[in-house]
Order: C-alpha cells, then sequence, then structure tokens
C-alpha cells in the first residue's frame, strides 16, 4: 500500500473521475491501469448530499469478494498522500470500507470495498 512515492489506492469507480477528483483531493491524479482478482462489482445507492454533488451518481459501484480468481474487477492505481488518503475516507460514505488488497501486477494497493 505505500512505495517510495506515496500511497497507493485503487480505485475501480468515481475516484477515477476528474471532478471527484478536483472536489477530493483539489488536483487531477495520474494513475496506472490494473485489476483485483477474486472481486465483482456491484452497486450501491448513494445519498450523501456531498458525494452525490461530487459524482453527480445516485448509484457507485461497490465490490465484493467472490474468491474466485477468474472474477476482475478493472481500475487505476494512483499514488496519492496520507492527506489525500485521509480525503478519500471522507468521500467513501458508511458503505464502504478501506482494505488492503493485492492487484494482479503484483502491487498492494487500499481499495474500499462493500461492508
Amino acid at each position: 500500500m505505500n512505495n517510495s512515492d506515496g500511497i497507493l489506492l485503487f480505485s475501480y469507480g468515481t475516484l477515477q473521475l476528474e471532478k471527484v477528483q478536483m472536489e477530493t483531493f483539489g488536483r487531477l491524479l495520474s494513475g496506472t491501469k490494473d485489476a483485483m482478482l477474486g472481486y465483482r462489482t456491484d452497486l450501491v445507492e448513494i445519498t450523501d448530499p456531498a458525494v452525490l454533488k461530487a459524482s453527480g451518481q445516485r448509484f457507485h459501484p461497490v465490490v465484493v469478494p467472490t474468491g474466485k480468481n477468474s472474477d476482475m474487477v478493472e481500475g487505476t492505481v494512483f499514488v496519492i498522500s496520507a492527506a489525500e488518503l485521509a480525503a478519500a475516507d471522507s468521500y467513501e460514505v458508511s458503505d464502504y470500507k478501506r482494505v488492503e488488497v493485492l492487484l494482479q501486477s503484483g502491487k498492494a494497493a487500499w481499495v474500499y470495498i462493500g461492508v
């Protein structure tokens, strides 16, 4: 989850959107494509007004573990600071929890999954 440049955060959903990044981090993030194995994507309804305003979307993707390596969720790995990780924690609603996962690339990163 940490590398010499900062903290690794994997996003498969709205944290990849430029508008959300600007409102959450105050900057655009650059990242690399990667994937989580053993997870599938579902949807969760968002009711938090600040998150709805930032994303413009009522339903956000959420991943849930399946335990099957044939299941894969694609997304982007970003390098962020500790302060930006705290901002991401504030953005994500209580339907999500942050866990560490091993990505297809072999990198360990934080990700928000369904509770």
